[in-house]
């Protein structure tokens, strides 16, 4: 079973900033793009940024210049720096994974999701 285990979340302040971590575990043969996407409450979720397998990263438009997304493929985790944290950035933030997993019979590649990690930002 692959499963991936978020942690950082937290409360600050406007302006702030908060480090996220998201490890994955388990019978994982390769991982292809991390990311991180956010839900606020009575919205959709939207995507935050991704990294590819070759380091290649992607940002929302509200976040450019103020989050950094970062992997580490020998220990199979990614981050996500964020700094200058404003209010609107207030949302339940999900680690998402492509990866090839091994069972005893077969590889399976697909999306894993982490359980949420909570940030909250006060004006």
């Amino acid at each position: 079973q692959v499963q991936l285990v978020e942690s950082g979340g937290g409360l600050v302040q406007s302006g702030g900033s908060l480090r996220l971590s998201c490890a994955a575990s388990g019978s994982i043969i390769n991982i292809y793009a991390m990311g991180w996407y956010r839900q606020a409450p009575g919205k959709q979720r939207e995507l935050v940024a991704t990294v590819t397998s070759g380091k290649s990263t992607n940002y929302a438009d509200s976040v450019k210049g103020r989050f950094t997304i970062s992997r580490d493929s020998s220990n199979n985790t990614v981050n996500l720096q964020m700094n200058s944290l404003k209010p609107e950035d207030t949302a339940v933030y999900y680690c998402n994974a492509d990866i090839l997993g091994r069972t005893i019979f077969s590889r399976t590649r697909r999306e894993y999701w982490g359980q949420g990690t909570q940030v909250t930002v006060s004006s």
